[in-house]
């Protein structure tokens, strides 16, 4: 599973794209999204730029005064206490800049850093960070030009922000460093910069803190993270309900009444979404009589309600925090509304890498689950009537068998991951920074639980793909035929072994795109 496939903007894409508007309130997820994922360009507000201009007037008149201000007139963190002179001020921000970019390791996907940017963007048109209007602007030029700068996987404590990452688009900012063009070429930032018309900027007092101390990295993996796993658990219950049915299982314990006598609201939205692709199905339907011989189906089937509603919910709680965040101006020191420029720990990530950490463990139950259902297929002694391993000639053929290996295996690396990151903490910059959130290594591990977790539900899909074929000509629902025969639209039907490889990731792709999803839903309609 990998987090780094590193796509470009299609600025041919982007020209049609309405721009978004960055003013002193919040940008919304769905705006985080279309410029991160879909390359939207961005506009500042006149309200920012004059909320921006007015604290800039405040920082002005304390770097003036001989009495130091943190973060104004002074070093930083550890170096805090050295008052710094008129003289070597601007020296002191890029050597902040220079200094702190130091992330190694393989890039940041694209996608990752331009939420990042917006991310900070937001955070300096609340006019609370002290920074001019010019500096703003850089960052709404380079995000509407497709210009990204090159982020590294490591350097972020997830304290004072992510530092690393920051500075690495900071470094892009003043001219210097290495960035990406909008058709993904790597260069020079000067020559990028200067190809797109855009002058890069000479840092003055409080700007280079003002573009590192936040938790812009974390946040926009999350805001992400959520969109992604919401489509995942709509599939989730399409996955399930056509293992449902494809092993014979019942639809009436995902009723309504039943649900209610527990009433947590995404299990209720699961077993409807569940009841709902199951209807009108003839497989169903065909032991549904009195003399049928399954008292109770397995846990797998019977409970995936209750695992994705509950992981709906954590989802739900996980979005409730990052609106808090995209609400918020992380900078340190702050300028108040009353024009006090104050020290402040608002910079610790722990709220946002709390909730990254209990989303990868959601994602590894999900898929566990769906794993299981999987493995029942396989299973002759518990697949009521279907060949082992749903092969063609068993014995002489695998069938499926290897594809639950590929997912257990997967399922494995997500428990993995699903430790959490935000329980550890190495002190850093002389003691002064003692606790630390972790909550950048917290946002990559879920990047790649997310992933994992698209894999594995498209290995089920393709597996009761398969099983339901394998119950002709008994038919099954609308729905989850519609489902099947997208996937039959790129991978064939049983039959004696295949290289399976690229069959799983042509479904992989299926899933991924959301195209699964969309067929089911133009059978039955938007899932919850």
């Amino acid at each position: 599973m990998s987090t780094n496939t590193l796509s470009h903007v299609d600025t041919r894409a982007q020209d049609k794209l309405e721009p978004v508007v960055v003013g002193v309130g919040a940008v919304s997820p769905e705006e985080v999204v279309r410029v991160a994922r879909f390359g939207a360009p961005v506009q500042l507000s006149d309200e920012a730029l004059a909320a921006i201009g007015a604290s800039r007037a405040r920082i002005q008149a304390l770097a003036e005064d001989p009495k130091p201000v943190y973060g104004v007139s002074t070093g930083f963190g550890a170096l805090a206490t050295r008052h710094i002179p008129l003289e070597l001020r601007a020296q002191l921000q890029r050597s902040l800049i220079r200094s702190h970019a130091a992330g190694s390791g393989p890039e940041v996907e694209r996608e990752v850093v331009r939420a990042l940017m917006l991310l900070r963007l937001s955070t300096l048109a609340t006019g609370r960070t002290g920074v001019r209007p010019e500096v703003a602007q850089v960052y709404a030029s380079l995000l509407s030009a497709g210009i990204t700068p090159v982020v590294h996987e490591y350097g972020s404590l997830g304290c004072s922000g992510d530092l690393a990452p920051l500075s690495h688009v900071a470094l892009a900012v003043i001219g210097e460093g290495t960035v990406r063009d909008a058709d993904g070429e790597l260069m020079p930032a000067a020559e990028a910069l200067a190809a797109a018309g855009i002058e890069p900027v000479e840092l003055k007092e409080k700007e280079g803190l003002a573009l590192i101390n936040g938790t812009d990295g974390m946040l926009g993996m999350l805001v992400l993270a959520c969109h992604d796993l919401r489509k995942l658990l709509s599939l989730t219950d399409v996955t399930a309900a056509m293992s449902v049915e494809g092993l014979m299982g019942t639809d009436k314990v995902f009723a309504a009444d039943l649900q209610a006598l527990r009433p947590q609201p995404g299990q209720a939205v699961a077993a409807a979404n569940m009841s709902r692709v199951l209807a009108g199905s003839g497989i169903v339907a065909s032991h549904a009589t009195p003399d049928c011989t399954v008292v109770q189906d397995a846990y797998s089937l019977r409970c995936a309600p209750q695992v994705a509603g509950g992981a709906r919910d954590t989802i739900a709680h996980a979005e409730r925090i990052a609106s808090y965040e995209l609400a918020s101006a992380v900078d340190n020191p702050v300028v108040t509304l009353d024009g006090r420029v104050e020290s402040n720990g608002n910079f610790h990530g722990a709220p946002v890498a709390y909730v990254l950490d209990f989303l990868a463990i959601v994602v590894a139950d999900v898929a566990s689950m769906s794993e299981r259902r999987t493995d029942r297929f396989l299973d002759k002694a518990r697949n009521h009537g279907l060949p082992p391993f749903l092969a063609d000639d068993p014995g002489v053929d695998s069938g499926h068998m290897i594809a639950q290996y590929t997912q257990a295996a997967i399922v494995s690396e997500l428990k993995r991951l699903a430790a959490p990151a935000s329980v550890d903490s190495i002190p850093s910059s002389a003691m002064q920074e003692d606790h630390v959130s972790m909550g950048w290594s917290g946002a990559r591990k879920l990047r790649r639980a997310v992933d994992g977790l698209t894999r594995v539900l498209a290995i089920e899909a393709l597996t009761a793909a398969r099983g339901l074929d394998l119950r002709a000509p008994l038919e099954p629902s609308p729905a989850t035929a519609a489902v099947r025969d997208t996937i039959r639209e790129r991978v064939e039907g049983p039959g004696t072994d295949r290289f399976l490889a690229p069959e799983i990731e042509a479904t992989v792709q299926l899933a991924a795109s959301g195209a699964l999803l969309e067929s089911a839903e133009a059978v039955v309609g938007k899932l919850g």
